[in-house]
């Protein structure tokens, strides 16, 4: 709130008020003095204003328009939860930018590979810039630091990837030779393996629209995104065609929303609580837990997908693969819909994929 200035001003030659001029001076004095006192109780309640109090809550995100989006949807359903968090101002979200942000021109693998994504945004919690972390669970490494949780993942998107080409209708009617940008290992191996005759422009990165721009200039002929990342930014309409699970296993976590916080601040845990989607937290502990076990890198393509079946169990799929998919090595699990027993699972696969694999598999190349 600014201060109001005046400036004196003095007129020496006025003569002195009639009495009748006083009475009218008194008059309009009081008058002047009564919209004062109203102007100080306006300035009052305005500074009662929510922009001028701390927010409840804080939410630290990267500044990408997915990452934003994510964010606000956080923010939705926390509002649509709790009642005294839809007041103006009740929630702040807070942008970090973080190392994978910053550094566009290198592959993600030649500058750390885990964590490029989360550390600044950790260290934003820890400092207690902010309450809550929002997202992308891919991004997030198998071990969180010290004293940070993460006790809730909202509902899974879509776990497919989306094709996305200016001069081919699928992957299959690619001609031979056609480029193929993505800087996912993942999407490589798998992709070349069933089209060997294909091309991949590696360290095809940026955000969403980055991307897609890259892929307009004719940087390539095709890319592959995450569905949900488009379902989420309302972009579906730039989709060619669906891969399917078969086709194209999803990246670990693909699709899913992770908020953190820390482990000793009991109100922020109530609030994540409430937001919880138990099917998916599950779902994310069993594809984690293979994760670990393959402690996979950024050089390493990983797959991993776990869903609940028709018969209500978990049917989880893992795969490694080498980078220029001449091998993949996949494996399967069922068993029940349960924390332990799912994570159980995840940690056998990964066991079952080290020992099948073999030494020196999983070293740098």
């Amino acid at each position: 709130m600014e201060a109001l200035t005046g400036s004196r001003v003095c007129f020496p030659c006025i003569k002195p008020p009639t009495i009748k001029q006083q009475h009218h001076h008194h008059h309009l004095h009081f008058r002047r003095q009564q919209r004062l006192m109203l102007t100080k109780a306006s300035i009052a309640v305005e500074q009662k204003t929510p922009q001028n109090k701390v927010a409840l809550v804080r939410i630290g995100t990267r500044g990408s328009p997915l990452a934003l989006a994510q964010a606000y949807e956080t923010r939705s359903k926390l509002i649509a939860a709790h009642e005294e968090l839809a007041e103006e101002g009740a929630i702040e979200i807070v942008i970090i930018k973080t190392t994978g942000d910053k550094i566009l021109t290198q592959p993600l693998a030649d500058i750390g590979g885990k964590g490029l994504f989360t550390k600044e945004i950790d260290e934003a919690l820890l400092n207690n810039d902010i309450d809550i972390a929002v997202h992308s669970m891919k991004d997030v490494p198998t071990y969180l630091p010290d004293k940070i949780i993460l006790p809730c993942n909202l509902e899974r998107e879509d776990v497919r990837d989306a094709f996305i080409s200016t001069t081919a209708a699928s992957v299959a009617d690619l001609p031979a030779g056609s480029i193929v940008g993505t800087a996912s290992l993942r999407r490589k191996s798998q992709l070349l393996h069933r089209y060997p005759s294909l091309s991949v422009l590696d360290n095809f990165r940026g955000n969403v629209q980055t991307r897609l721009r890259k892929l307009n200039e004719g940087l390539c002929q095709a890319t592959l995104l995450a569905l949900a990342g488009l379902k989420r930014l309302n972009m579906t309409e730039t989709v060619t065609s669906v891969l399917s699970i078969d086709d194209m296993l999803p990246a670990v976590a693909q699709g899913a929303i992770g908020i953190a916080c820390l482990n000793n601040d009991d109100k922020m845990v109530n609030y994540l609580a409430s937001l919880n989607h138990e099917e998916t937290r599950l779902a994310i502990a069993c594809e984690r837990a293979f994760l670990e076990t393959l402690d996979g890198s950024c050089r390493t393509p990983i797959a991993g997908y776990a869903c609940r079946d028709e018969n209500g169990d978990c049917f989880f799929r893992g795969l490694v693969a080498s980078t220029d998919g001449k091998q993949v090595i996949e494996t399967s699990r069922r068993g029940s819909y349960a924390f332990d027993d799912m994570v159980s699972m995840g940690k056998d696969a990964g066991k079952e994929l080290l020992s099948r694999a073999g030494p020196g598999f999983f070293d740098p190349r």
